[in-house]
Formats: structure tokens, C-alpha cells, sequence
């Protein structure tokens, strides 16, 4: 017994960033992939974030389309309270818009990171490669449902994370560990959805393995605190970073034999 619990302590050799680039760029169908699923993503994105811009927009009527007259020190009063409350609410709305727009498209485009993580992982294992649930139908269904469950769980961390900047000095400290955690989870959920893993079994996957969960959702959640452009950026960084977590992930689960949440729960009980 003694010697199982040394087994699942043992912490797997990680694998840097610069490494998963180069086993993507030594890659052309890799490569390949990754530049539709690119171009997929901003084009989802793109096209959500105008339909959720339009929505918002529809909302208000015709209230920031008409101005107050300023003329008084009443008039002046309404016409910079309408001022303020116009920009706030084009910043706040676009910004959400993004953020919505970007979860929809994580959402539809699920299915074709699976596929590149599957890709990646095949990659690498060459003949050693076991696969665990065939492509068809269903598996597409099951990984739409996966990504729009994680989507939805992402608008909650989002309200989380708008509550805690209220938080006197270490508020954004939380927001970037809620991004960061996030971030890794997304990421995790391609590798182990061919696995057919539930969100609870992602979410312990995460508690157990909480420093490698840190590694790998740090960099796109900095990314994300950039305003507008992070939706791009992380975008353009989304094949990279699941062909890192793929390779990392993989990397994890063979040290520990797949048991490590196991035993995590056997522990929790």
C-alpha cells in the first residue's frame, strides 16, 4: 500500500510550451487543422459577437439613440448622466459580447479540438496509441453537449469573477485564479472527452493534479484580462495550448495510471 501511494505522488516530467510548439510545427496535418480550427473560432466569434451586439443594442430602443437637450443646469445634468450611462454601456455590452460570442464558438467548435487533441495524441503514442470511443454521431453530440456545459459553467465564473473585483486588494488576485483554473479546464476537457469523462470527473481531474491545472491555464488567462483583443489572441493561441495540454495531460495520466482522482476520492469520502 505503501508503495501505491508513492506511485501516485511521483509527478510526471512536464512538458514545456516551446516543445509543444515544435512537436505542432514538425506536424503539417496538425498544422493544418489548427489553421481551419483558427479561423473557425474567429469566424463563430466574430459572427456571435454581432448577433449578441445587435441584441443588446435592440434592447435599449431608441433611448441612446435620442439626447437630452443640454440646456440648464438640469438639461446639462441629464445630458452628462446619459453621456456616462451611453459609454458604460457600450464598453460593459461589447465587452460581454466578446466574452458570450468567444463561449459560443468554444461551444460548436468542440467536436474539432476533440479531434485535435485525438490527432496529437495519436501522434505521439504512434502504434502504442489505444483509442477509447469511436468517432461518429453520438461522440459529436456528446462532445457538443460537453463544450456547451463548460461554456455555461464559464458564464458563472465570469459573474464570480465581476463579484470578486469588488474585493478590496486581492479581488483580481481571484479573478485571475478563477480565469486560470478555467482556462485549464477547457483545455482538459478536449483530451479527456474522448475519454468520455463527466464535468465533475474534469472539475476533480483539476483538485488532484491543482499545480499542473496552474501551468497550463496561466498564460491564456493573462491573455484573457487583455481587453478585446484577448478574444483573438487566445483565438490564435487555442490549437497550441490543446496540443500542449493534450501532450501534458496524457503525460500526467500515464504516470499515475489514470487511478490518481480515484484515489483522490477514495481520500475525500
Amino acid at each position: 500500500m505503501k508503495n501505491s501511494t508513492q506511485h501516485y505522488s511521483t509527478p510526471a516530467k512536464w512538458i514545456p510550451l516551446p516543445h509543444s510548439l515544435a512537436f505542432l510545427m514538425r506536424s503539417k496535418r496538425l498544422l493544418g487543422w489548427s489553421a481551419i480550427l483558427t479561423i473557425v473560432t474567429i469566424v463563430f466569434t466574430w459572427l456571435g459577437y454581432l448577433i449578441t451586439v445587435d441584441l443588446a443594442d435592440n434592447l435599449t430602443g431608441n433611448f441612446f439613440f435620442i439626447q437630452p437637450e443640454a440646456i440648464g443646469i438640469w438639461g446639462w445634468t441629464k445630458y452628462l448622466g446619459w453621456e456616462i450611462m451611453h459609454w458604460g454601456f457600450l464598453i460593459i455590452s461589447r465587452i460581454v459580447a466578446f466574452y458570450l460570442a468567444f463561449l459560443l464558438a468554444y461551444s460548436l467548435s468542440s467536436p474539432g479540438y476533440v479531434f485535435l487533441s485525438t490527432a496529437t495524441e495519436k501522434k505521439q503514442a504512434g502504434e502504442h496509441f489505444e483509442p477509447d470511443a469511436a468517432l461518429n454521431i453520438r461522440g459529436i453530440a456528446i462532445d457538443l453537449l460537453e463544450g456547451i456545459k463548460i461554456g455555461l459553467f464559464g458564464i458563472v465564473v465570469t459573474i464570480m469573477a465581476l463579484l470578486a473585483n469588488f474585493i478590496p486588494g486581492i479581488g483580481q488576485v481571484i479573478v485571475l485564479l478563477l480565469y486560470t483554473y478555467y482556462s485549464a479546464l477547457m483545455f482538459v476537457d478536449y483530451p479527456s472527452s474522448r475519454r468520455r469523462w463527466s464535468l465533475g470527473k474534469k472539475i476533480s481531474w483539476l483538485k488532484v493534479h491543482n499545480k499542473q491545472a496552474l501551468r497550463l491555464g496561466i498564460f491564456p488567462a493573462l491573455l484573457s484580462l487583455i481587453p478585446v483583443l484577448n478574444i483573438f489572441f487566445i483565438a490564435m493561441i487555442f490549437p497550441l495550448m490543446t496540443v500542449h495540454s493534450t501532450l501534458n495531460f496524457v503525460a500526467i495520466e500515464k504516470n499515475t495510471n489514470g487511478r490518481g482522482i480515484s484515489k483522490h476520492s477514495e481520500q475525500t469520502a
